[in-house]
């Protein structure tokens, strides 16, 4: 009896560990989507962070932790996604403040308010699928999921990927077991290719069929606030500088922000127009014509934030603390080491 009850057992385990082995397998890796894969880092973290960033793309490609320290000392992580939504944005804060309660100011990238409802199901993974196992991420799901999802997925992909067997190669054996390397810099997901704003091209923004921006996302944005209070964090907005129709930043949808902004004692720094205070050049500082800026333009983005970060949120420089210190010229020596690789690819 006893023997059965073994072997039955260890045949439940070898079951276990075989579908786990093929949901490893089955998982799209990093380099499928280099932007895939942004969250995961951060819980090797084991240092304190005095900024965080939350956004999608404007904020991972525009925000530089390394250059923020190198230049004032002072020490972020960006927890930026793909098309991250402002309800994942306040789930990600809520799970990062409850790890590190002493954050001194949140920095939200506003490009999201537009969005009323969640991307497309598999842009929403990448950010979802990346989030550690927590209250956070389940309300996250919850809050998230389209009708078509299965809540049950979530806690086995194999479900959700099953259909890849006939799209797997040789890389995706070989990558099996590193789905969840971290390829960014604190969160920064570096680009350092150069495709300059086309100029000649003339195109004109859609026009606006409703400007108002939508209920469930300026409600999220209010809780977000309320959290940041409830640490004792200053929540300050910013929209990154782009300059393309794609995603055009209307005036409409600022005026709403400057209003929501002024009526709950809030910073809002709009950044776009804003090249010649910022130093952009748009033949130069952008991969992709405009719509995001590449790792020079981030690094200018970045001191100017930075500068204000310090000089009128009062963050303070870390780099009397040698430990820390040492930490963060190793991440800024491994930094630009990536830069010039990248610099030599390209």
């Amino acid at each position: 009896m006893k023997k059965r009850i073994v072997s039955a057992i260890l045949c439940a385990m070898l079951l276990i560990g075989a579908l786990a082995l093929v949901q490893a397998v089955l998982i799209p890796s990093r380099y499928d989507n280099r932007e895939g894969h942004l969250l995961c880092g951060y819980y090797d973290t084991t240092d304190a962070h005095d900024v965080i960033f939350v956004g999608d793309c404007e904020i991972y490609e525009g925000i530089v932790p390394a250059v923020l320290y190198e230049r004032y000392g002072i020490t972020s992580y960006v927890r930026g996604s793909s098309q991250q939504t402002v309800w994942q944005s306040y789930y990600i804060l809520e799970e990062t403040l409850k790890r590190e309660p002493d954050v001194k100011v949140v920095v939200f990238n506003v490009l999201a308010v537009k969005y009323g409802k969640t991307p497309r199901e598999e842009i929403s993974r990448m950010t979802l699928e990346d989030m550690a196992w927590s209250d956070s991420k389940w309300h996250a799901i919850r809050a998230s999921m389209t009708e078509e999802e299965s809540l049950l997925s979530y806690f086995a992909p194999i479900l959700r990927y099953h259909g890849r067997w006939s799209e797997l190669t040789l890389k995706d054996l070989a990558n099996t077991f590193d789905k969840h390397e971290d390829i960014t810099h604190q969160g920064y997901l570096m680009q350092t290719d150069i495709v300059p704003v086309d100029p000649d091209d003339t195109r004109e923004p859609e026009a606006l069929i409703d400007s108002t921006l939508p209920l469930v996302s300026m409600e999220y944005l209010k809780k977000m606030q309320a959290l940041c209070e409830q640490y004792g964090a200053e929540l300050v907005l910013i929209k990154a500088p782009t300059n393309s129709v794609k995603y055009y930043w209307y005036d409409e949808w600022d005026a709403q922000i400057v209003e929501y902004a002024k009526a709950n004692d809030l910073t809002y720094y709009n950044f776009v127009g804003m090249e010649g205070e910022l130093g952009l050049d748009w033949s130069r500082d952008t991969y992709d014509a405009g719509l995001h800026l590449n790792v020079y333009g981030a690094e200018k983005l970045t001191v100017y934030l930075g500068k204000l970060l310090q000089d009128e949120h009062g963050v303070q420089s870390r780099q009397s603390d040698a430990e820390l210190d040492a930490l963060w010229k190793q991440r800024i020596e491994q930094y630009e080491t990536d830069k010039q690789k990248g610099e030599n690819d390209s």
